[in-house]
């Protein structure tokens, strides 16, 4: 998954600023150049992505780079392509396999069972939430 990011050159009084134009209220930002902006605006958009999910929130899709580069907003700035792993918006069920000491097993079992979940849902939850 690809969307577009608008960053605006540092200048003497401030930073690298990113914004991703498909995903209101993401931005990010960076002192120590564009490589920097392009990473933290990754993290930026697999956080925004989460709490969507999270929230029930539709994703959506990214846009040309053409169509936003119109904005009167964004003239002057650089833009860039920030790539996401896909795998952040499935919902698709993966068994795993782990390996726990037996005490810690024991420990995760019963708290599962007091908050009326199974492992995976309580693993699920504790993931979720941290």
């Amino acid at each position: 998954m690809k969307y577009p990011i608008a960053i605006e050159p540092e200048n003497a009084t401030t930073s690298w600023g990113v914004v991703v134009p498909d995903l209101p209220g993401c931005f990010s930002a960076s002192d120590s150049g564009m490589d920097e902006a392009i990473e933290n605006a990754k993290e930026a958009i697999e956080l925004w992505i989460e709490t969507a999910l999270d929230l029930g929130q539709t994703i959506p899709a990214a846009s040309s780079i053409t169509q936003l580069q119109r904005k009167r907003e964004f003239k002057g700035w650089v833009w860039a392509v920030a790539e996401i792993d896909p795998a952040l918006l499935s919902d698709e069920i993966e068994r795993v396999n782990i390996t726990l000491p037996k005490r810690v097993l024991a420990r995760l079992d019963a708290k599962a069972k007091a908050f009326g979940e199974s492992r995976s849902a309580y693993i699920a939850h504790l993931a979720i939430s941290a």
